[in-house]
């Protein structure tokens, strides 16, 4: 007998059907179960009210042509203080951009801003030519443009939450806590961070699918992989933190994720700190989800910004 479940948003059944089908074997082909969910979830995207969302394209906050950013805005926001959401997309460290095809990830910069956030959604440099701590430097190099710059859309220089998902949450993650990354803000300097389906901890094991990025951008030299990782660093920072991982994930990412989570509990810590899982929801979907109609995580995050205050 075939499982059926309740479809989520705008989701028809027999897309719900395809993906719970497909979260249980992610990982036997993350690539292709990849571009199934883009492809199922980008004409929900494309259909979503983004009416009176100006949006200001490939701003440079660096020399390098990767280092752009796209801000997302009402006109009428100008003069105001909004709470101000950068958001960092993924790619296991050697591709990826902030438009996969013009809906994703797109749509997670017009839900934040439809929820009445100042969005920035930011491109960055790629493993090989930009090992680490490259990712690192340029989110805090986007996030100097943007403290600079962003009261001019309306938005609070003093209300800045990071997002990454997974290679951009690796990145959000070692700006804030890596000690051997340089500049790195000081406790109240970033109102919050989120990572989603984050590398929280690099590895080279046999059955992640993604090895290749990860020795792109860490380096051959295994030994050095530990004190590289975000998650030997997670009491270094004060900063607020929500941690977020998909029920089907790329391979050992969920239990880095609470790992990451329960090191962070018995750190020195006192900053708010959270952590949820997403049921039936893979790797990709967790953020192609956004602007769908969908509101699973969404609100869990704008809660967690609220409750940093």
């Amino acid at each position: 007998m075939t499982q059926t479940s309740e479809p989520f948003g705008s989701l028809g059944a027999q897309e719900q059907a395809l993906l719970d089908a497909v979260g249980p074997v992610w990982a036997q082909d993350i690539n292709r179960h990849r571009d199934l969910v883009v492809r199922t979830y980008t004409p929900l995207v494309q259909q979503a009210d983004n009416a009176g969302i100006e949006v200001l394209r490939d701003q440079a906050y660096g020399a390098a042509p990767r280092q752009r950013l796209d801000v997302y805005a009402r006109a009428e926001w100008q003069g105001e203080r909004r709470d101000v959401l950068l958001f960092f997309h993924g790619g296991a460290f050697i591709r990826g951009n902030k438009s996969a095809n013009g809906a994703i990830y797109d749509n997670v910069a017009y839900w934040f801003a439809r929820q009445g956030c100042v969005a920035v959604n930011v491109e960055y440099r790629l493993a090989p030519d930009a090992p680490y701590p490259a990712g690192a430097e340029d989110v805090l190099a986007a996030l100097r443009w943007v403290r600079q710059n962003i009261e001019r859309f309306g938005g609070d220089a003093r209300r800045i939450f990071l997002m990454g998902h997974s290679a951009g949450g690796a990145h959000v993650a070692s700006a804030l806590l890596d000690p051997a990354v340089a500049g790195r803000p000081r406790d109240g300097e970033v109102a919050g961070a989120m990572l989603v389906s984050a590398r929280l901890r690099a590895d080279v094991l046999p059955d992640n699918p993604n090895a290749g990025g990860v020795r792109a951008y860490f380096g051959a030299d295994e030994s050095l992989y530990a004190r590289r990782s975000p998650a030997s660093h997670v009491g270094t920072s004060n900063v607020p933190l929500l941690v977020a991982v998909a029920q089907y994930e790329n391979p050992h990412l969920d239990r880095y994720g609470q790992e990451f989570y329960e090191a962070a509990l018995a750190s020195a810590r006192t900053a708010e700190t959270r952590f949820t899982s997403l049921p039936r929801h893979n790797h990709t979907s967790i953020v192609a989800h956004f602007n769908s109609g969908e509101e699973t995580l969404g609100p869990q995050i704008l809660q967690f910004m609220r409750d940093t205050r």
